[in-house]
């Protein structure tokens, strides 16, 4: 996976203003806010491509880290004492490699880099954000793609994807850091090796592994990883091996796997446009399955459940010795299944949709019995317990960006509006949820108190494909009113937003 990860807060769920005024915030009240009315409020342009990617917000200094990987590798520090006149007031070098993420905690940014040869050992480095003093740095595995603190503060814990070099011939074990803060720092990695003679069983529930020669523990990519509010487990996506793995972190031990299998196309309620070449905006049924592959993912805690939201934006891998995608015009169909092929391989069809050439031949003899293309074009809500899909929102994403005429349809072959980022925060006594969607500059937000029937509330408008997607809740925020901050990495455009008080 490339740089664009999101969110180290973005699986924050922050307390935020109250609805019943029970209790005052220093000695302001709480104010009643609607969840449904976030407007824009401020915005900063920090860069071009490869700036502001992913963003962290200090209560304590009121100060933005930002990554910034637009020229030299850094972290532009931003005041957000006035939200409505965002300025940066520092910088922070890294002198090594890409930052690619960032998360705050009880007064310590920590940042997540990767090493100039992605196939060694990445590093976190620690810092006061009042000072900006380097606390430590501590090593972790290869291609640290996200950082978060837990909840209490104690743990950091990096998603280390572990990426093959692009002649695949040195494929990192992938891992998760988990770094102890009361113990100086102390370092376990933690990987999945301990699965291999699952295997089988768990390729067979709709777990990828794929890669040239790979075992179980190489080919595992974790991208994104949250919390439990009580510090005690972690739940780490596996995009590209289409997964949530669940780590115990008292023992530091990963306990479970759980594939997440594919999506139905052909259900009219998954209707989809698959095509770029259909000079049209039409959702249809299609014989395809999604592959779910999620990117970001948070925690609701709700009736002693926990809730996993992902957002299923599917990454396909292209190196010099593997690449998987395929456009469906240039495989061979199975006659005896796709009895109208020759239709459906046109381009105004489903022709140059992208699948993955490494599903759909079950029995490989050349001909493609099933279509498999890359991520969901949703949000979903698993059961943290056992993996259970217990909501996906379908085609919703598309429709309500094709009304609000964001829709762009030249990406209709290739993941559509890409959902990527996530933060869950609370507003009075409603948990508020908002999904960051890559290729058509929005947020769309959702009130998901419910997790299993989350329901739309508004689409916000954003800088050029948002990143990073952090909720700030009003007891922290500067203007003591929830805010939102979208960061976007192809314009390097930082957006504020914030609700209408009741």
């Amino acid at each position: 996976m490339n740089l664009r990860h999101v969110l180290p807060f973005a699986v924050l769920i922050l307390l935020g203003a109250c609805d019943k005024q029970e209790e005052p915030i220093g000695n302001e009240p709480i104010v009643n806010e609607d969840p449904a009315t976030f407007k824009e409020i401020g915005t900063l342009d920090i860069g071009d491509v490869g700036a502001a990617e992913i963003s962290a917000y200090d209560p304590n200094t009121k100060r933005l880290f930002v990554v910034n990987n637009g020229g030299s590798n850094r972290i532009d520090v931003i005041d957000m004492s006035d939200p409505s006149q965002l300025k940066v007031i520092h910088t922070i070098p890294t002198n090594s490699g890409a930052v690619n993420s960032v998360s705050v905690s009880n007064g310590l940014l920590a940042a997540a880099i990767e090493s100039t040869n992605k196939q060694q050992a990445g590093k976190v480095i620690v810092y006061k954000t009042d000072t900006y003093a380097e606390v430590k740095t501590v090593q972790t595995g290869a291609l640290p793609d996200m950082v978060t603190f837990s909840p209490d503060g104690n743990l950091i814990l990096t998603a280390n994807e572990g990426e093959p070099s692009s002649d695949y011939s040195n494929d990192p074990v992938g891992s998760v850091s988990i770094i102890n803060v009361k113990e100086n720092y102390q370092v376990v990695n933690v990987d999945f090796s301990s699965f291999e003679p699952q295997r089988e069983a768990l390729q067979q529930k709709g777990l990828r592994i794929f890669g040239p020669k790979a075992s179980l523990a190489t080919d595992i990519e974790p991208e994104y990883v949250t919390i439990s509010p009580d510090s005690k487990t972690a739940w780490v996506t596996l995009q590209e091996n289409n997964a949530i793995a669940k780590i115990d972190l008292t023992t530091k031990k990963a306990t479970d796997i759980f594939p997440l299998g594919f999506k139905d196309y052909s259900l009219q309620a998954n209707a989809v446009d698959l095509s770029d070449k259909d000079e049209a905006v039409s959702f249809k049924t299609w014989p395809v399955k999604g592959i779910y592959m999620p990117d970001a993912i948070a925690v609701l805690q709700n009736g002693g459940n926990p809730y996993l939201f992902t957002v299923n934006e599917g990454d396909a891998r292209e190196y010099d010795a593997f690449k998987e995608a395929v456009r469906v015009k240039d495989l061979d169909l199975d006659p005896t299944v796709f009895t109208n092929a020759a239709e459906l391989q046109k381009d105004n069809q489903i022709g140059r949709l992208n699948v993955t050439r490494t599903l759909g031949d079950n029995n490989n003899d050349g001909l493609f019995e099933a279509l498999y293309s890359f991520g969901a074009r949703s949000f979903s809500v698993w059961n943290g317990l056992n993996g259970e899909l217990v909501y996906d929102s379908k085609n919703e994403l598309d429709m309500r960006v094709q009304a609000a005429g964001y829709y762009d349809d030249a990406r209709s072959d290739d993941k559509s509006i890409e959902p990527e980022g996530i933060a869950i925060g609370k507003i009075g006594d409603r948990h508020i949820a908002f999904i960051g969607m890559e290729r058509v500059d929005a947020v769309a937000v959702y009130d998901v108190s419910d997790p299993r029937a989350p329901r739309f509330l508004q689409l916000l408008k954003t800088g050029d494909a948002p990143e990073g997607v952090l909720f700030v809740s009003a007891e922290n925020s500067p203007t003591k009113k929830s805010l939102l901050i979208v960061s976007s990495e192809e314009d390097g455009v930082l957006k504020v937003y914030t609700p209408n008080t009741i």
